[in-house]
């Protein structure tokens, strides 16, 4: 997941679908979220570039630094620009999308596409006949056709919360779901872990900024979300970036993987220390659990008021501003 200068954001998601996903080198779901921030200015954009570089290169391939074995996932994205967004479901090289500007639209790990479908890959129908799972003869449903035979199509834990709050969604009622366990949205387990966490502001008033909140270290309940504002001369945060190490990196070596290295960065390891302390000592852990969240609360207040503003933004004040939030962050936490 991702967002750009253009007020783009895409987020991706690993989904079941009937044909297992190639183990083949190609590219994967994260590539392709990367590819259409770089080129696309728009989220229509954002979707041509990515569905043309699907049909052209194919996914396919390790998703994780694991030597021993291959996890190889089809993929979802959610595409989403100030006056749009768009569900793009993605089987092999076969997609289909849907365009939305208003309600709620989640993507998780089934297919949801159904009967409405404005944009698909011109041989998807027919692909679908030769495999044997649509006979051509009843309405195309994406979902039923190219879903598991046994799949229980019933999508996003988080879907029914956002329809509950739909008139009154705010960057809080976002923070508050993505940090929901008992929902599965947020998970914490020895096998899985959510790796990190945005929430993005994108207004239809054109002079106003985007905002994204970036949580940049695992588990959301455990972390504070710091707000980021796209400007020309933005600081940027090492404390937050992970290492490089250039030609040595096991992703760039083939056979790909074949070692692990600490990726963490300085923020990260930060945490893993303030969730060292939390789980040892239950009262310190609370208060510095307070004391994070009294910071992310200053910093939702502060972006509130730039977005409320009638004075346009200066962009040489908010240059550092994710690059003061890491270092203060990693203050506290140490």
């Amino acid at each position: 997941m991702g967002a750009n200068e253009h007020g783009v954001c895409i987020a991706n998601e690993a989904i079941n679908a009937r044909e297992p996903a190639a183990e083949t080198e190609a590219l994967l779901g994260m590539d392709l979220v990367r590819l259409g921030l770089e080129r696309g200015s728009t989220a229509k954009e954002a979707l041509d570039i990515i569905v043309a570089l699907l049909e052209e290169h194919g996914q396919g391939g390790n998703y994780y630094e694991d030597a021993d074995s291959c996890h190889s996932f089809q993929s979802a994205y959610l595409i989403v620009d100030r006056d749009e967004a768009w569900v793009l479901e993605t089987v092999g090289r076969y997609w289909a999308a849907e365009k939305t500007t208003e309600g709620v639209k989640c993507i998780c790990n089934q297919l949801s596409l159904t009967t409405k479908i404005d944009a698909e890959h011109r041989e998807l129908r027919s692909y679908a006949q030769s495999q044997g799972w649509w006979t051509g003869e009843d309405e195309f449903n994406f979902s039923e056709v190219f879903s598991p035979a046994d799949e229980h199509l019933d999508c996003c834990a988080a879907k029914d919360s956002l329809e509950k709050q739909e008139e009154s969604i705010t960057v809080q009622t976002m923070i508050d779901i993505l940090r929901d366990k008992a929902s599965g949205v947020c998970i914490d387990s020895e096998s899985f872990l959510t790796t990190a966490s945005i929430v993005s502001v994108l207004p239809q008033n054109r002079s106003a900024p985007c905002i994204h909140y970036f949580t940049g270290t695992p588990d959301p309940s455990r972390s504070i979300f710091k707000p980021f504002i796209f400007v020309g001369d933005i600081k940027l945060v090492p404390k937050a970036q992970s290492p490089c190490f250039g030609d040595d990196d096991p992703a760039k070596k083939e056979a790909r993987f074949q070692e692990k290295p600490d990726r963490r960065h300085e923020l990260y390891k930060a945490h893993e220390w303030a969730r060292a302390v939390i789980a040892n000592d239950q009262e310190q852990g609370r208060q510095l659990r307070k004391t994070m969240l009294e910071l992310e609360k200053q910093g939702l207040a502060a972006m509130e008021e730039i977005l409320t503003s009638s004075e346009p933004l200066d962009p040489t004040e908010v240059g550092d501003l994710f690059y003061d939030c890491v270092d203060t962050e990693i203050k506290f936490l140490k």
